[in-house]
């Protein structure tokens, strides 16, 4: 095995070669479109590399940090929330900007969408090798996903052929020649190539959660006892309706889309997803994935380009949940041209022809739900459920804090734990409408870490308890509280 890269090195090579294609693209759209969407995009398929492999560490943050180019902004995530990213993977989906590329070949008779698989593949690779080695797993993961992009560029009719680029050349080997066997194959997202199907089969696909297993993970879930209630009475409604089916008796239509109302932070994305999970399980619906969008994930600035965007989530989540944050944005009561109103009437339909399905759940303040349910009559009678999602009080923050804190790693003693406590419990009694929930225990939460960081990393030879404890001095009450009333 080679030494593992430095996220600089990473960082390097990305965006020398992101820098480069860019500079290629000849068609003004296609190359803004490529530096606006390509690192996200690629974001999410380096998780989908580590996802095929064995586990995460820490490491891995910080190259995940380090995949950006020049002149966009540098990401921030935590050990935590990379970690879920790569759990949830979901699927490759082929990238807008790709589409543009090729849209932009076939209008000049080029080839630059099948340079871009090379830069692609090439990229992942790169993602792949941050251990030091790529496994068979992942070099699976790296070819179907360049297989993908390469079928839509002959579906199309771009130029050229299929890159001579072969990826079973960067797997590593063992003395005897056989590759290294260290991924989970059975949680890849896409079909992997057919050469190396028969080693895949090899692994029992991994089980999914059963609903009680789900049910478990709701209630393990911080506060929200309404949610809960309702939740389960949902479940029961929809048992129910299976078994009056299966008996021959009639079964009155009914619509499981919901409003989720309540203040940032509160868990509904959480629920949702679990929602999509628990739905799957009892049959309702056939993979149980959450597609998470705003507004932004559904309008375009152009007439007849909303349509497509919204049509292409819909496609995305059909067979799970289509979870729209802060929906209420595309009701824009003062604009009667506003393109949100197509993307309402797309996914009307949406709803209406793939009943059986998909499920859509809104979410948003509650005042402002209010508003945009009845912006539409058809809004009205599809989404006839309401969950409120209270706010946490300052027990169940410090809640939070002690399980985000368990999560990634880190300790409390007892000062500390009492400390933090208390600062929740006032940061919960002067809560605005700025009040962000959970959100502003993570914030807490980030904040100590780097001032743990910048303790420890002061010390001659820190201990592995140096390395995991938090402080009274890592949280800073006074200049918290200093930032609470700058925010206020």
């Amino acid at each position: 095995m080679s030494q593992p890269m430095t996220p600089a090195a990473v960082h390097k090579q990305y965006d020398e070669a992101m820098t480069a294609f860019r500079r290629q693209i000849t068609d003004s759209a296609a190359r803004v479109a490529f530096g606006r969407e390509a690192d996200a995009f690629m974001r999410q398929c380096a998780c989908g590399v580590w996802r095929a492999d064995q586990g995460m560490t820490p490491l891995h943050v910080e190259y995940y940090n380090a995949i950006y180019s020049k002149g966009n902004s540098v990401p921030t995530a935590l050990y935590w929330e990379l970690a879920s990213l790569v759990e949830n993977y979901d699927r490759f989906v082929l990238p807008n900007f790709f589409r543009r590329l090729i849209k932009a070949d076939l209008e000049r008779g080029l080839s630059q969408s099948r340079r871009f698989v090379d830069t692609f593949t090439l990229m992942l690779l790169l993602f792949a090798a941050v251990d030091g080695k790529v496994s068979e797993a992942e070099a699976g993961f790296v070819n179907a996903c360049a297989d993908s992009l390469s079928d839509y560029c002959d579906h199309c009719g771009v130029r050229g052929g299929k890159s001579g680029l072969d990826v079973s050349e960067f797997v590593a080997r063992r003395t005897d020649g056989e590759p290294v066997k260290t991924g989970r194959p059975e949680d890849e997202a896409v079909s992997p190539a057919p050469a190396k199907a028969e080693a895949r089969e090899e692994t029992p696909p991994k089980p999914e959660p059963t609903l009680e297993e789900l049910l478990a993970e709701l209630d393990g879930l911080c506060g929200l006892q309404k949610v809960k209630e309702d939740v389960k009475g949902l479940i029961n409604l929809v048992k129910v309706r299976r078994l009056r089916q299966e008996a021959g008796l009639p079964v009155p239509p009914m619509s499981l889309h919901l409003v989720f109302m309540g203040n940032p932070g509160t868990g509904k994305t959480t629920v949702a997803r679990l929602l999509a999970k628990i739905y799957h399980a009892v049959g309702v619906l056939s993979k149980g994935q959450l597609v998470e969008v705003d507004r932004s994930g559904l309008v375009a600035g152009f007439v007849g380009q909303t349509a497509l965007k919204t049509q292409e989530a819909v496609d995305k989540a059909l067979g799970g949940v289509l979870f729209i944050d802060e929906a209420y944005a595309l009701a824009n009561q003062d604009n009667a041209n506003d393109f949100g109103r197509e993307a309402i009437e797309v996914l009307l339909k949406g709803m209406e022809d793939h009943r059986d399905d998909l499920i859509v759940i809104v979410a948003g303040y509650t005042d402002l739900m209010g508003n945009f349910i009845h912006a539409n009559p058809g809004l009205e009678s599809r989404f006839n459920k309401y969950f409120y999602f209270e706010d946490y009080d300052g027990t169940q923050l410090a809640e939070i804090f002690r399980s985000v804190c368990k999560k990634n790693g880190y300790t409390l003693d007892e000062e500390t734990d009492k400390a933090a406590a208390e600062a929740f419990q006032v940061m919960y009694d002067r809560r605005d409408e700025n009040f962000g929930n959970a959100r502003d225990v993570r914030n807490v939460f980030e904040a100590a870490v780097a001032r743990q960081a910048n303790r420890v990393a002061a010390m001659e030879a820190p201990k592995m308890e140096d390395l995991m404890a938090l402080t009274v001095v890592d949280l800073d009450l006074e200049e918290e509280e200093n930032s609470e009333k700058e925010r206020g």
